[in-house]
């Protein structure tokens, strides 16, 4: 079965997913939820407060991070996961970039690898093709907003090339990801410059330092408040999903924001 973004995107709101790290050294929330007990009531909190996608991570990708191998991902993984499955059908996504790990996370429930690496890896690819999963495909680096297209035009075409159907698809400007402040900025306020035609975008700005930076705030648990902002100007230029920590809090400003999106458009039923 192919998954399919397409038919899972809102007509009225972006998608919500809903981070859940089980890493000890997540920059924002580093092992609140590294055990499984607490990872899975938390995802099943993040559900109940409206979340549509739960993005599991058992790698940090904060600044400095220490690498771990795939067998120690797919160790954190595994209970989490396996747990998750068995108590909600709900769309399921893996936060890694090693197909090892992609392949044991599609074969124990999730349902789209969100895939951090930036590059285009033959066989994360072919796993993807042959699994039918979803894939988001971050850039990865510095790059203003003309590269970032570039980058998805790209990898938009090598997918198209390799037999992977565009609904699988998926694509993540990367914020935070190598990039300046002022490129950070750029991205987020000029979504519809870079956007594809018949491809989502996900924005993935939660907690980040560029948010941080913005509003002066430098504990990342509370830069609700910046974080809602930075929603509300991609919702404006056209996210299909917003990848955050904090669902309870931030669906308000994105329900707000749709809200005024409508109306600016004229489209108030």
């Amino acid at each position: 079965m192919i998954f399919n973004f397409k038919s899972i995107l809102k007509d009225d709101r972006p998608l919500i997913m809903g981070i859940v790290n089980i890493t000890p050294d997540s920059f924002s929330d580093g092992g609140e939820h590294y055990e499984k007990e607490s990872a899975v009531r938390f995802a099943k909190e993040l559900i109940f407060d409206g979340t549509d996608i739960i993005d599991l991570g058992a790698q940090s990708t904060r600044p400095g991070y220490t690498q771990i191998s795939p067998t120690e991902e797919i160790e954190r993984l595994n209970g989490v996961l396996t747990a998750l499955r068995g108590e909600s059908d709900c769309i399921i996504s893996v936060d890694t970039y090693y197909p090892e790990v992609a392949d044991f996370a599609l074969k124990n429930g999730a349902d789209i690898i969100n895939d951090v690496s930036g590059s285009w890896n033959t066989d994360m690819a072919q796993l993807i093709k042959d699994s039918g999963a979803g894939w988001v495909i971050m850039h990865n680096g510095a790059g203003s907003v003309e590269e970032v297209k570039a980058f998805f035009e790209n990898m938009a075409e090598k997918c198209a090339e390799f037999g992977i159907k565009e609904e699988q698809i998926c694509f993540d400007m990367g914020i935070g990801f190598g990039k300046t402040y002022e490129q950070n900025l750029q991205l987020i306020a000029n979504i519809e410059l870079y956007k594809l035609a018949r491809y989502p975008i996900l924005l993935g700005v939660s907690r980040k330092r560029v948010i941080g930076e913005g509003s002066a705030q430098p504990d990342p648990v509370e830069r609700i408040y910046g974080n809602i902002s930075a929603d509300a100007v991609a919702i404006f230029g056209g996210v299909d999903i917003i990848r955050l920590h904090d669902v309870k809090n931030e669906k308000q400003g994105i329900l707000m924001a749709c809200a005024l999106k409508k109306q600016r458009r004229g489209d108030n039923g």
